[in-house]
Protein backbone atom coordinates (compact mmCIF):
# COMPACT_ATOMS: atom_id res chain seq x y z
CA UNK A 1 0.00 0.00 0.00
CA UNK A 2 1.68 3.55 -0.72
CA UNK A 3 1.85 6.01 1.82
CA UNK A 4 0.16 9.34 1.87
CA UNK A 5 3.04 10.79 0.12
CA UNK A 6 3.63 8.44 -2.95
CA UNK A 7 -0.08 8.52 -3.32
CA UNK A 8 -0.21 12.10 -3.65
CA UNK A 9 3.12 12.24 -5.85
CA UNK A 10 1.36 9.47 -7.83
CA UNK A 11 -1.77 10.83 -8.27
CA UNK A 12 0.00 14.38 -9.53
CA UNK A 13 1.74 12.32 -12.30
CA UNK A 14 -1.35 10.48 -12.99
CA UNK A 15 -3.95 14.00 -13.28
CA UNK A 16 -0.30 15.52 -15.82
CA UNK A 17 -1.11 12.52 -17.95
CA UNK A 18 -4.62 13.24 -18.06
CA UNK A 19 -3.95 16.78 -19.17
CA UNK A 20 -2.21 15.50 -22.18
CA UNK A 21 -4.88 12.72 -23.37
CA UNK A 22 -6.17 13.13 -26.27
CA UNK A 23 -9.06 13.64 -28.12
CA UNK A 24 -9.13 10.57 -30.40
CA UNK A 25 -9.73 8.30 -27.48
CA UNK A 26 -13.22 7.65 -26.88
CA UNK A 27 -14.70 8.27 -23.23
CA UNK A 28 -11.32 10.59 -22.59
CA UNK A 29 -11.74 13.72 -20.59
CA UNK A 30 -8.82 16.21 -20.83
CA UNK A 31 -7.83 18.32 -17.75
CA UNK A 32 -7.35 20.89 -19.91
CA UNK A 33 -6.79 21.60 -24.02
CA UNK A 34 -3.65 20.73 -25.68
CA UNK A 35 -1.84 23.78 -27.61
CA UNK A 36 -3.31 24.09 -30.86
CA UNK A 37 0.00 23.37 -32.45
CA UNK A 38 0.28 20.14 -30.67
CA UNK A 39 -0.35 17.12 -33.12
CA UNK A 40 -2.48 14.47 -31.92
CA UNK A 41 -0.67 11.24 -31.44
CA UNK A 42 -2.46 9.48 -34.71
CA UNK A 43 -1.71 12.85 -36.50
CA UNK A 44 1.85 12.13 -35.29
CA UNK A 45 2.28 8.77 -36.88
CA UNK A 46 -0.04 9.02 -39.51
CA UNK A 47 -2.66 6.95 -38.25
CA UNK A 48 -5.30 9.56 -39.23
CA UNK A 49 -4.45 8.80 -43.15
CA UNK A 50 -4.16 4.98 -43.15
CA UNK A 51 -3.44 3.33 -46.53
CA UNK A 52 -6.33 2.11 -48.91
CA UNK A 53 -4.78 -1.22 -48.62
CA UNK A 54 -4.45 -1.31 -44.96
CA UNK A 55 -8.39 -0.25 -44.92
CA UNK A 56 -9.09 -3.30 -46.96
CA UNK A 57 -7.54 -5.93 -45.30
CA UNK A 58 -9.11 -4.91 -41.78
CA UNK A 59 -12.53 -5.20 -43.50
CA UNK A 60 -11.87 -8.30 -45.16
CA UNK A 61 -9.63 -9.95 -41.70
CA UNK A 62 -11.45 -8.30 -38.65
CA UNK A 63 -15.13 -7.80 -40.05
CA UNK A 64 -15.03 -3.85 -40.04
CA UNK A 65 -16.58 -1.46 -42.27
CA UNK A 66 -13.61 0.84 -43.80
CA UNK A 67 -15.19 3.69 -40.99
CA UNK A 68 -14.79 1.37 -38.28
CA UNK A 69 -11.27 0.10 -39.31
CA UNK A 70 -9.93 3.66 -39.70
CA UNK A 71 -11.39 4.55 -36.32
CA UNK A 72 -10.08 1.75 -34.75
CA UNK A 73 -6.17 2.82 -36.17
CA UNK A 74 -6.71 6.48 -35.05
CA UNK A 75 -8.09 5.03 -31.20
CA UNK A 76 -5.13 2.62 -31.37
CA UNK A 77 -2.50 5.47 -31.70
CA UNK A 78 -3.90 7.56 -29.26
CA UNK A 79 -4.18 4.23 -26.71
CA UNK A 80 -0.47 3.33 -27.30
CA UNK A 81 0.75 7.40 -26.31
CA UNK A 82 -1.57 7.03 -23.13
CA UNK A 83 -0.36 3.49 -21.98
CA UNK A 84 3.40 5.11 -22.18
CA UNK A 85 2.51 7.90 -20.32
CA UNK A 86 0.36 5.62 -17.70
CA UNK A 87 3.24 3.57 -17.37
CA UNK A 88 6.08 5.92 -16.99
CA UNK A 89 3.30 7.34 -14.17
CA UNK A 90 2.55 3.81 -12.31
CA UNK A 91 6.84 3.34 -12.56
CA UNK A 92 7.21 -0.17 -10.61
CA UNK A 93 3.52 -0.64 -10.27
CA UNK A 94 2.63 -0.81 -13.53
CA UNK A 95 1.50 -4.51 -14.64
CA UNK A 96 0.98 -3.53 -18.62
CA UNK A 97 -1.93 -2.34 -21.12
CA UNK A 98 -3.67 -3.26 -23.76
CA UNK A 99 -6.46 -2.57 -26.42
CA UNK A 100 -9.65 -3.99 -26.55
CA UNK A 101 -13.06 -3.80 -28.56
CA UNK A 102 -13.42 -4.07 -32.59
CA UNK A 103 -13.04 -0.48 -33.31
CA UNK A 104 -13.07 1.81 -29.62
CA UNK A 105 -9.76 0.09 -29.37
CA UNK A 106 -10.46 0.79 -25.19
CA UNK A 107 -7.27 0.79 -23.49
CA UNK A 108 -7.26 -0.98 -19.99
CA UNK A 109 -3.82 -0.25 -17.88
CA UNK A 110 -3.01 -2.48 -15.37
CA UNK A 111 -1.41 -1.64 -11.33
CA UNK A 112 -0.66 -3.37 -8.70
CA UNK A 113 -2.38 -0.43 -5.95
CA UNK A 114 -5.68 -0.26 -5.76
CA UNK A 115 -5.03 3.32 -5.21
CA UNK A 116 -4.23 4.08 -9.10
CA UNK A 117 -7.68 2.70 -10.53
CA UNK A 118 -9.46 6.52 -10.05
CA UNK A 119 -6.78 8.37 -11.68
CA UNK A 120 -6.00 5.64 -14.22
CA UNK A 121 -9.60 6.01 -15.49
CA UNK A 122 -9.40 10.04 -15.05
CA UNK A 123 -6.76 10.06 -17.59
CA UNK A 124 -9.42 7.97 -19.77
CA UNK A 125 -8.28 4.10 -19.57
CA UNK A 126 -9.66 1.36 -18.00
CA UNK A 127 -8.38 0.41 -14.35
CA UNK A 128 -7.05 -3.18 -13.83
CA UNK A 129 -5.70 -4.06 -10.23
CA UNK A 130 -3.75 -6.95 -10.06
CA UNK A 131 -1.57 -8.71 -7.96
CA UNK A 132 2.23 -8.92 -10.35
CA UNK A 133 3.72 -6.17 -11.41
CA UNK A 134 5.16 -6.09 -15.17
CA UNK A 135 8.52 -6.57 -13.72
CA UNK A 136 7.98 -9.76 -11.52
CA UNK A 137 6.36 -11.39 -14.96
CA UNK A 138 9.24 -10.35 -17.22
CA UNK A 139 12.17 -11.49 -14.78
CA UNK A 140 10.06 -15.19 -14.54
CA UNK A 141 9.73 -15.26 -18.16
CA UNK A 142 13.54 -14.47 -18.26
CA UNK A 143 14.47 -17.60 -15.93
CA UNK A 144 12.15 -19.44 -17.95
CA UNK A 145 14.06 -18.85 -21.24
CA UNK A 146 17.32 -19.83 -19.21
CA UNK A 147 16.00 -22.75 -18.19
CA UNK A 148 15.01 -23.75 -22.05
CA UNK A 149 18.33 -23.42 -22.92
CA UNK A 150 19.47 -26.54 -20.58
CA UNK A 151 16.06 -28.44 -21.06
CA UNK A 152 13.96 -29.79 -24.14
CA UNK A 153 10.96 -27.37 -25.18
CA UNK A 154 9.73 -29.49 -27.95
CA UNK A 155 6.13 -30.04 -26.03
CA UNK A 156 6.00 -26.72 -24.81
CA UNK A 157 6.84 -24.90 -27.46
CA UNK A 158 5.44 -21.15 -26.65
CA UNK A 159 5.54 -19.14 -23.41
CA UNK A 160 4.87 -15.27 -23.08
CA UNK A 161 3.82 -12.84 -20.76
CA UNK A 162 0.26 -12.14 -20.97
CA UNK A 163 -1.12 -8.69 -19.59
CA UNK A 164 -4.34 -9.55 -19.57
CA UNK A 165 -4.08 -12.78 -17.36
CA UNK A 166 -0.77 -11.33 -15.16
CA UNK A 167 0.26 -14.13 -15.62
CA UNK A 168 3.30 -16.18 -17.62
CA UNK A 169 1.50 -18.16 -20.08
CA UNK A 170 3.18 -21.61 -21.35
CA UNK A 171 1.55 -23.71 -24.14
CA UNK A 172 2.16 -27.08 -23.85
CA UNK A 173 1.48 -30.26 -25.86
CA UNK A 174 2.85 -32.58 -22.76
CA UNK A 175 2.06 -30.60 -19.68
CA UNK A 176 4.39 -32.64 -17.94
CA UNK A 177 7.66 -31.26 -20.49
CA UNK A 178 6.22 -27.84 -19.55
CA UNK A 179 6.28 -28.70 -15.55
CA UNK A 180 9.96 -29.92 -16.12
CA UNK A 181 10.84 -26.66 -17.32
CA UNK A 182 8.98 -24.64 -15.01
CA UNK A 183 11.15 -26.57 -11.55
CA UNK A 184 14.31 -25.88 -13.61
CA UNK A 185 13.47 -22.60 -14.17
CA UNK A 186 12.99 -22.30 -9.93
CA UNK A 187 10.12 -19.68 -10.53
CA UNK A 188 7.34 -19.11 -8.55
CA UNK A 189 4.39 -21.51 -9.65
CA UNK A 190 1.86 -19.17 -8.96
CA UNK A 191 2.88 -16.51 -11.40
CA UNK A 192 2.64 -19.58 -14.22
CA UNK A 193 -0.74 -20.93 -16.11
CA UNK A 194 -0.43 -23.73 -18.62
CA UNK A 195 -2.57 -24.07 -20.97
CA UNK A 196 -3.07 -27.20 -23.17
CA UNK A 197 -2.29 -27.11 -26.88
CA UNK A 198 -2.10 -28.76 -30.23
CA UNK A 199 0.37 -26.09 -31.61
CA UNK A 200 3.67 -26.90 -32.95
CA UNK A 201 5.46 -23.83 -34.56
CA UNK A 202 7.79 -24.26 -37.50
CA UNK A 203 9.41 -21.51 -39.24
CA UNK A 204 7.93 -20.75 -42.42
CA UNK A 205 10.92 -21.66 -45.12
CA UNK A 206 9.83 -22.65 -48.40
CA UNK A 207 8.63 -19.30 -48.51
CA UNK A 208 8.50 -5.58 -51.00
CA UNK A 209 7.90 -5.65 -47.97
CA UNK A 210 6.42 -8.75 -48.74
CA UNK A 211 8.25 -9.78 -52.25
CA UNK A 212 10.30 -13.02 -52.59
CA UNK A 213 13.46 -13.70 -52.35
CA UNK A 214 15.37 -16.68 -53.36
CA UNK A 215 18.10 -18.40 -51.99
CA UNK A 216 19.46 -21.73 -53.59
CA UNK A 217 16.41 -24.16 -53.68
CA UNK A 218 14.10 -21.84 -50.90
CA UNK A 219 12.27 -18.56 -50.85
CA UNK A 220 11.83 -16.02 -48.57
CA UNK A 221 10.19 -12.68 -48.20
CA UNK A 222 11.46 -9.09 -47.75
CA UNK A 223 10.89 -7.51 -44.45
CA UNK A 224 11.64 -3.81 -44.45
CA UNK A 225 13.81 -2.14 -46.58
CA UNK A 226 16.72 -0.88 -44.86
CA UNK A 227 19.68 1.54 -45.21
CA UNK A 228 23.38 1.01 -43.68
CA UNK A 229 25.28 4.40 -44.30
CA UNK A 230 25.28 4.65 -48.51
CA UNK A 231 24.44 0.83 -48.51
CA UNK A 232 20.95 -0.29 -49.39
CA UNK A 233 19.59 -3.62 -48.74
CA UNK A 234 16.41 -5.27 -46.34
CA UNK A 235 15.61 -6.77 -43.12
CA UNK A 236 14.64 -10.48 -43.03
CA UNK A 237 14.15 -13.63 -41.02
CA UNK A 238 17.13 -15.54 -39.65
CA UNK A 239 16.25 -18.74 -40.48
CA UNK A 240 15.99 -17.50 -44.39
CA UNK A 241 19.69 -17.33 -44.82
CA UNK A 242 23.24 -17.16 -43.12
CA UNK A 243 25.71 -14.57 -43.26
CA UNK A 244 26.98 -15.34 -46.84
CA UNK A 245 24.29 -16.57 -48.21
CA UNK A 246 23.92 -15.19 -52.25
CA UNK A 247 20.35 -14.24 -52.98
CA UNK A 248 17.82 -13.48 -56.36
CA UNK A 249 14.63 -11.31 -55.95
CA UNK A 250 11.23 -11.79 -56.91
CA UNK A 251 12.40 -11.72 -60.71
CA UNK A 252 15.09 -14.09 -60.73
CA UNK A 253 17.80 -11.19 -60.74
CA UNK A 254 20.92 -11.29 -58.78
CA UNK A 255 20.27 -9.69 -55.71
CA UNK A 256 22.78 -9.26 -52.84
CA UNK A 257 24.18 -11.61 -49.63
CA UNK A 258 23.02 -11.83 -46.30
CA UNK A 259 25.83 -10.02 -44.50
CA UNK A 260 24.37 -11.36 -40.71
CA UNK A 261 21.92 -13.84 -39.49
CA UNK A 262 20.96 -14.95 -35.91
CA UNK A 263 18.66 -17.77 -35.23
CA UNK A 264 17.24 -19.78 -32.93
CA UNK A 265 17.45 -17.44 -29.84
CA UNK A 266 16.62 -14.85 -32.06
CA UNK A 267 15.09 -14.25 -36.00
CA UNK A 268 16.74 -11.55 -37.61
CA UNK A 269 19.45 -11.02 -40.55
CA UNK A 270 19.70 -8.03 -42.83
CA UNK A 271 20.53 -8.75 -46.86
CA UNK A 272 22.87 -5.95 -48.50
CA UNK A 273 21.92 -5.41 -52.09
CA UNK A 274 24.18 -4.70 -55.24
CA UNK A 275 23.38 -1.24 -57.02
CA UNK A 276 20.57 -2.72 -59.19
CA UNK A 277 18.16 -2.41 -56.30
CA UNK A 278 17.37 0.05 -54.33
CA UNK A 279 15.31 0.71 -51.12
CA UNK A 280 11.39 2.06 -51.01
CA UNK A 281 9.74 3.02 -48.06
CA UNK A 282 6.66 0.56 -49.23
CA UNK A 283 5.31 -3.09 -48.11
CA UNK A 284 3.37 -4.67 -50.78
CA UNK A 285 -0.40 -4.38 -50.23
CA UNK A 286 -3.57 -5.88 -51.23
CA UNK A 287 -3.42 -6.54 -55.22
CA UNK A 288 0.02 -5.37 -55.50
CA UNK A 289 -0.47 -1.51 -54.18
CA UNK A 290 2.27 0.30 -52.51
CA UNK A 291 1.60 0.39 -48.44
CA UNK A 292 3.60 3.54 -46.95
CA UNK A 293 6.14 2.80 -44.26
CA UNK A 294 6.68 6.06 -42.04
CA UNK A 295 8.27 4.89 -38.97
CA UNK A 296 8.68 1.90 -36.21
CA UNK A 297 6.79 2.50 -33.59
CA UNK A 298 5.58 -0.40 -31.81
CA UNK A 299 1.73 -1.13 -31.90
CA UNK A 300 0.32 -1.89 -27.94
CA UNK A 301 -1.29 -5.66 -27.41
CA UNK A 302 -4.44 -6.07 -28.71
CA UNK A 303 -3.81 -3.48 -32.17
CA UNK A 304 -4.75 -4.84 -34.97
CA UNK A 305 -1.83 -5.55 -37.86
CA UNK A 306 -1.28 -6.54 -41.15
CA UNK A 307 1.35 -8.69 -43.17
CA UNK A 308 2.49 -8.96 -46.35
CA UNK A 309 4.23 -12.53 -47.60
CA UNK A 310 5.23 -14.03 -50.95
CA UNK A 311 2.95 -16.90 -50.68
CA UNK A 312 -0.24 -15.87 -49.06
CA UNK A 313 -0.18 -12.14 -49.68
CA UNK A 314 -1.55 -9.71 -47.32
CA UNK A 315 -4.17 -10.27 -44.09
CA UNK A 316 -4.90 -9.09 -40.85
CA UNK A 317 -5.54 -10.18 -37.52
CA UNK A 318 -4.52 -9.11 -34.30
CA UNK A 319 -1.35 -8.36 -31.84
CA UNK A 320 -1.91 -11.12 -28.81
CA UNK A 321 1.41 -10.64 -26.98
CA UNK A 322 4.56 -9.51 -26.71
CA UNK A 323 7.98 -10.89 -25.35
CA UNK A 324 7.44 -14.29 -26.52
CA UNK A 325 9.54 -17.35 -26.48
CA UNK A 326 8.73 -20.29 -28.82
CA UNK A 327 10.41 -23.44 -29.43
CA UNK A 328 10.56 -24.66 -33.29
CA UNK A 329 12.79 -28.13 -34.25
CA UNK A 330 15.46 -26.13 -34.48
CA UNK A 331 15.59 -24.27 -31.01
CA UNK A 332 14.07 -21.55 -29.38
CA UNK A 333 13.72 -18.20 -30.16
CA UNK A 334 12.88 -15.24 -27.65
CA UNK A 335 11.80 -12.03 -27.84
CA UNK A 336 9.10 -12.28 -30.62
CA UNK A 337 5.55 -11.19 -30.92
CA UNK A 338 2.45 -13.58 -31.26
CA UNK A 339 -0.28 -12.73 -33.47
CA UNK A 340 -3.67 -14.17 -34.82
CA UNK A 341 -2.56 -13.56 -38.72
CA UNK A 342 -2.29 -16.28 -40.73
CA UNK A 343 0.50 -17.30 -42.65
CA UNK A 344 2.06 -20.36 -44.66
CA UNK A 345 5.83 -21.24 -45.21
CA UNK A 346 7.27 -18.52 -48.13
CA UNK A 347 5.59 -15.74 -45.91
CA UNK A 348 8.80 -16.05 -43.58
CA UNK A 349 10.32 -12.51 -43.48
CA UNK A 350 7.59 -10.62 -44.63
CA UNK A 351 6.41 -7.47 -43.42
CA UNK A 352 4.07 -7.24 -40.22
CA UNK A 353 2.94 -3.43 -39.94
CA UNK A 354 0.36 -1.67 -38.11
CA UNK A 355 -1.40 1.40 -39.92
CA UNK A 356 1.77 2.89 -41.33
CA UNK A 357 4.39 1.89 -38.64
CA UNK A 358 6.44 -1.48 -39.18
CA UNK A 359 6.39 -3.83 -36.25
CA UNK A 360 8.44 -7.20 -37.65
CA UNK A 361 9.39 -9.60 -40.11
CA UNK A 362 7.37 -13.43 -39.82
CA UNK A 363 9.08 -15.85 -38.05
CA UNK A 364 7.06 -18.50 -37.53
CA UNK A 365 4.02 -20.32 -36.51
CA UNK A 366 0.90 -22.38 -36.89
CA UNK A 367 -1.71 -23.23 -39.29
CA UNK A 368 -2.60 -21.78 -42.33
CA UNK A 369 -4.51 -19.03 -44.44
CA UNK A 370 -7.53 -20.98 -45.06
CA UNK A 371 -8.06 -22.47 -41.80
CA UNK A 372 -6.66 -20.04 -39.36
CA UNK A 373 -3.69 -20.11 -37.30
CA UNK A 374 -1.35 -18.54 -35.25
CA UNK A 375 2.17 -16.71 -36.36
CA UNK A 376 4.82 -15.05 -35.02
CA UNK A 377 7.01 -11.98 -36.00
CA UNK A 378 10.54 -10.97 -34.91
CA UNK A 379 9.94 -7.41 -33.86
CA UNK A 380 11.76 -4.89 -36.07
CA UNK A 381 13.32 -2.32 -33.76
CA UNK A 382 15.69 -4.50 -32.51
CA UNK A 383 16.66 -5.96 -35.92
CA UNK A 384 17.77 -1.88 -36.64
CA UNK A 385 19.71 -1.88 -33.36
CA UNK A 386 21.18 -5.05 -33.69
CA UNK A 387 23.05 -4.27 -37.07
CA UNK A 388 22.59 -0.91 -37.02
CA UNK A 389 20.19 -0.46 -39.64
CA UNK A 390 18.27 2.65 -40.78
CA UNK A 391 14.36 1.67 -41.79
CA UNK A 392 13.79 3.34 -45.28
CA UNK A 393 10.48 5.36 -44.48
CA UNK A 394 8.35 7.96 -46.49
CA UNK A 395 9.92 10.47 -44.58
CA UNK A 396 13.16 9.13 -43.96
CA UNK A 397 16.88 10.47 -45.09
CA UNK A 398 16.36 12.70 -48.21
CA UNK A 399 13.44 14.24 -47.10
CA UNK A 400 13.64 17.63 -45.96
CA UNK A 401 13.80 18.25 -42.00
CA UNK A 402 11.26 20.55 -40.66
CA UNK A 403 13.61 21.07 -37.33
CA UNK A 404 16.97 21.07 -39.52
CA UNK A 405 17.87 24.80 -38.43
CA UNK A 406 18.07 27.91 -40.90
CA UNK A 407 21.46 29.17 -42.02
CA UNK A 408 22.98 30.86 -39.12
CA UNK A 409 20.24 28.99 -36.27
CA UNK A 410 22.24 27.40 -33.49
CA UNK A 411 22.01 23.13 -33.46
CA UNK A 412 18.97 22.44 -30.87
CA UNK A 413 21.96 19.79 -29.12
CA UNK A 414 21.30 17.34 -26.54
CA UNK A 415 21.10 13.17 -26.87
CA UNK A 416 18.41 12.34 -28.90
CA UNK A 417 19.97 11.31 -32.27
CA UNK A 418 18.07 10.21 -35.77
CA UNK A 419 18.42 6.92 -36.36
CA UNK A 420 18.48 5.40 -32.39
CA UNK A 421 16.28 2.97 -31.46
CA UNK A 422 14.46 4.03 -28.19
CA UNK A 423 12.84 1.94 -26.18
CA UNK A 424 9.32 2.59 -23.96
CA UNK A 425 11.67 4.52 -20.56
CA UNK A 426 14.81 5.85 -22.26
CA UNK A 427 15.40 8.93 -21.37
CA UNK A 428 17.02 11.82 -23.78
CA UNK A 429 17.63 15.76 -23.75
CA UNK A 430 16.85 17.78 -26.31
CA UNK A 431 17.31 21.65 -26.88
CA UNK A 432 17.75 21.75 -23.37
CA UNK A 433 14.54 19.99 -22.11
CA UNK A 434 14.83 16.57 -20.53
CA UNK A 435 12.45 13.54 -22.51
CA UNK A 436 10.71 9.82 -21.75
CA UNK A 437 10.26 7.80 -24.44
CA UNK A 438 6.79 6.63 -24.06
CA UNK A 439 6.88 3.94 -26.93
CA UNK A 440 9.54 2.20 -28.56
CA UNK A 441 10.82 3.59 -32.32
CA UNK A 442 13.61 4.34 -34.61
CA UNK A 443 14.30 8.16 -34.25
CA UNK A 444 14.05 10.05 -37.94
CA UNK A 445 13.80 13.61 -38.92
CA UNK A 446 10.90 15.15 -38.11
CA UNK A 447 10.24 12.80 -34.62
CA UNK A 448 12.07 15.31 -32.28
CA UNK A 449 10.94 14.77 -29.16
CA UNK A 450 9.26 18.10 -29.14
CA UNK A 451 6.89 17.17 -32.16
CA UNK A 452 5.73 14.23 -31.15
CA UNK A 453 4.22 13.20 -28.13
CA UNK A 454 2.69 10.45 -28.50
CA UNK A 455 6.35 9.16 -28.04
CA UNK A 456 8.08 11.54 -26.13
CA UNK A 457 6.98 13.15 -22.75
CA UNK A 458 8.59 16.33 -21.77
CA UNK A 459 9.96 15.46 -17.57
Amino acid sequence: MLHRHARAACTAALTAVGALVLTGLPGVAAAEPAPPTAPSAAASMGADKPSPDVVAAMQRDLGLTAAQAQRRLVNEAEAGALAGRLGGALGTRYAGAWVSGAESATLTVATTDRADAAVIREAGAQAQVVRHTLAELDAAKTALDRAATGNSTLDMPVWYVDPRTNLVTVRAVKRDAAEAVIKASGVDRSLIRVEASAERPRPLYDIRGGDAFHMGGGRCSVGFAITKGTQHGFATAGHCGRAGTATTGYNQVAQGSFQASTFPSRDMAWVATNTNWLSTPYVKGQAGQNVQVTGSTQAVVGASICRSGSTTGWHCGTIQQHNTSVTYPEGTVSGVTRTTVCAEPGDSGGSYISGSQAQGVTSGGSGNCTSGGTTFYQPVNPILQTYGLTLTTSTGPGEPDPEEPGPGEPEPGGTWAKGAVYAAGDQVTYGGAKYRCLQAHQAQAGWEPPNVPALWQRL
